[in-house]
């Protein structure tokens, strides 16, 4: 859904698209000895119900986090889709979400991390729950789980499933040697695979307080020790200037009337409008973990934003832009000046100046509730009054500029219709550097030659699918039952006509494409994978004697700290609660660690290797008509032809830079999965029969060359 709440920190509905992404990111962050994790696996897709207690907070009466009920096909074509790519890309670990999946908890759920991840994908790595997903210790052991996060059950109880209650488990047989080991390899491979057996600098920070001196353990109070807990110490260099670069990078431009953008800096009045334009008057970080929307907005809320260093306000920018070459600017931030803005809306208009409106729309994550939105948005109109902003400024101006910052897609049919609002840039959150970003657009110091992750529909319904806002049963059920028609698909599917199509971008040049081609390569015929794996191996051997694992007489306990060792060299005692020995629960064959059969579609990293294989290079020209240089990103879509098939699939995109005059050849490869279905039957990835057409363009709905692959 084009609402739910943590999209923006993700990079889009498409699957393809996702995983390209997915891969470099991963990449890059593990090439500076960092783990990446790759999360939230899987069907992670909404924010309101994804915990029990979070929900009851908010009212709702469940009893189990929602449970997303996708199908067989859906599920490997679409959501585990990325997860092949970052598999592939060697990522270090993956994170079991909160949420059911078609009725089991994702983080104690067998087929999906046992079979899908760790056999299909060949996943090499380790899993490690969500912050207060684990829902069990024995049980999500055996299904796959490989370490618990935070460790205690629910934030500061100090108790835990794993623990000493892990401990127990080994030595009282109901988690094998063989697992217990299979967990620590797989964790220690991550370490190893970045290097952490080299000399890595010690922790410098910690994360709970900005204070420079406090208690050792936040959590426990100064009691159990006090000190430096943060050096403060400065790693950005000149981070600055790559995150203004990107900020212009990803910034869309969606209108573009008469050539209005760039402004040329002679205006004789240049106005902005809108709270958004502003700053915080807490700050920066004032609001913590950034959940309100007061001021620009820079980032969404919840776990995945970080603090800044600054904000530069686009008021700020602008206002810079404008004065150091003594023109004229003012600005209001107050959207409930009405008034005012009207009246300095019509003076831009009397001297023919530029009207400049900043808006936005936010997200977040579902611990906090902003103005009722619990992380999942409540709609998607913009945030904080601006549409009458909007209104107000373009009823009078009529050379109005209209600046977007939101997590995904917003409604706005009606201005991209306005003949008053002459252009329109999608800039979404573009971090520190967010005013000079959009600055650089705005002026002409960067050609905006990005395009859309999404698509903007005129109102919600066109998506076919939204966030589920109240609970269904008990345990809320998710059904996804548009299979694998979300976004373009979805549109495609229903025949319903965007305001903006996945992919769309203007430039402040012209793009034509030309001479479509296909080159065919001989690859040798794909090959099921056949065959057993090894037995689970066992290193060393485990001391059974229970005193061997009681606390040690001369360590000091720490309260809330999690620690693997006993209270009582009874196992029994250490356990402490009823059920002890109970071993009903556990699944036939689950302790033995004999070999077993391979899936057809299984391998090393990714999956069967035959399915990465290139089979195709698809080739188009790309020309730069207009007058300055520009970037355009070429893409390839494919039909797979199938009567349940999606009319086009994303399988191809490349951003290249193009002088005026200048034709520039792309080249897109074609692996083997990229005309693969899942066949659920076979259980395996497979090419049909249905004729196979590629198509090329600067869009999802802009594709004037195509051909038949043969």
């Amino acid at each position: 859904s084009p609402t739910a709440g943590r999209n923006w920190e993700g990079f889009s509905p498409d699957p393809y698209l996702t995983g390209k992404l997915f891969a470099d990111s991963i990449r890059g962050i593990q090439s500076t000895g960092v783990q990446a994790s790759a999360k939230h696996y899987v069907g992670n897709e909404q924010e309101h119900f994804r915990q029990t207690p979070e929900s009851r907070d908010y009212g709702f009466n469940i009893t189990q986090p929602g449970s997303s009920n996708i199908d067989d096909q859906t599920l490997h074509e679409l959501y585990v889709w990325p997860f092949a790519d970052a598999v592939k890309a060697g990522v270090a670990s993956v994170m079991c979400s909160y949420n059911l999946v078609n009725n089991s908890q994702a983080c104690q759920n067998s087929y999906l991390l046992n079979h899908v991840l760790k056999s299909e994908l060949g996943f090499q790595g380790y899993v490690m729950s969500d912050w207060q997903a684990t829902a069990s210790g024995v049980s999500a052991i055996l299904a796959g789980l490989d370490m618990t996060m935070a460790g205690d059950i629910r934030f500061g109880d100090g108790l835990s499933y794993f623990g000493p209650n892990l401990t127990i488990a080994v030595l009282n047989g109901t988690v094998p040697q063989w697992r217990l080991d299979d967990m620590a390899v797989r964790i220690l491979a991550g370490w190893y695979l970045v290097g952490g057996d080299t000399e890595v600098p010690h922790p410098n920070f910690q994360s709970w307080t900005p204070d420079t001196f406090g208690p050792v353990h936040a959590h426990v109070g100064s009691t159990w020790g006090a000190g430096l807990v943060n050096q403060h110490v400065d790693v950005r260099r000149e981070h600055g200037r790559l995150i203004r670069e990107i900020g212009g990078a990803s910034t869309v431009l969606l209108k573009n009337t008469h050539g209005t953008l760039p402004l040329n800096n002679t205006a004789r009045l240049t106005a902005v409008f809108g709270e958004d334009a502003g700053s915080n008057p807490l700050g920066p970080n004032g609001c913590r973990n950034h959940a309100c929307d007061v001021g620009t907005l820079a980032v969404g809320w919840g776990s995945g934003q970080a603090s800044s260093p600054y904000l530069i306000s686009p008021d700020a920018a602008i206002q810079h832009e404008i004065v150091s070459r003594y023109g004229s600017y003012e600005s209001i931030t107050n959207n409930s000046a009405f008034t005012q803005i009207n009246a300095l809306a019509r003076r831009v208009r009397d001297v023919a100046g530029v009207c400049i409106v900043l808006t936005n729309a936010g997200s977040g994550e579902g611990f906090a509730n902003v103005d009722g939105n619990l992380g999942d948005r409540k709609n998607l109109t913009l945030w904080q009054g601006a549409d009458a902003v909007i209104a107000n400024v373009s009823a009078t101006c009529n050379n109005t500029v209209l600046v977007i910052h939101s997590v995904g897609a917003v409604e706005i049919d009606q201005y991209k219709d306005n003949p008053n609002i002459t252009a329109i840039l999608w800039a979404g959150l573009p971090g520190e550097q967010s005013g000079y970003a959009i600055a650089d657009v705005l002026f002409g110091r960067v050609n905006p030659g990005a395009k859309l992750p999404f698509t903007m529909g005129r109102n919600r319904s066109d998506y076919g699918t939204d966030v589920l806002y109240t609970p269904n049963q008990e345990v809320p059920q998710y059904n996804f039952q548009e299979g694998v028609f979300i976004d373009y698909r979805g549109f495609d599917h229903r025949n319903v006509t965007p305001v903006y199509e996945f992919g769309f971008g203007l430039s402040y040049t012209t793009f034509e494409y030309s001479g479509l081609s296909i080159e065919k390569l001989k690859v040798a015929e794909y090959q099921p994978t056949s065959g057993s794996s090894e037995p689970a191996p066992t290193f060393g051997t485990i001391d059974n004697d229970t005193s061997a694992h009681t606390f040690p007489e001369n360590i000091t306990r720490i309260p809330l700290f999690v620690y693997p060792w006993l209270n009582s060299t009874s196992l029994n005692e250490s356990y402490g609660a009823a059920g002890f020995g109970d071993d009903s629960f556990i699944p036939e064959n689950a302790l033995i660690g004999t070999s077993f059969e391979h899936s057809p579609s299984s391998g090393p990293n990714g999956g069967n290797l035959y399915l990465w294989d290139t089979l195709y290079h698809v080739r188009v020209n790309v020309t730069n008509t207009g007058k300055v240089v520009g970037d355009e990103v070429a893409q390839l879509y494919i039909s797979l032809g199938g009567p349940f098939d999606p009319k086009i699939i994303l399988r191809g995109f490349e951003r290249v830079t193009i002088d005026p005059g200048q034709t520039v050849q792309v080249t897109f490869p074609l692996a083997r999965r990229d005309l693969s279905n899942w066949d659920t039957v076979k259980q395996d990835w497979v090419i049909t029969e249905h004729i196979k057409i590629v198509y090329a363009g600067s869009s999802s709905r802009d594709l004037l060359l195509n051909a038949v692959l043969k």
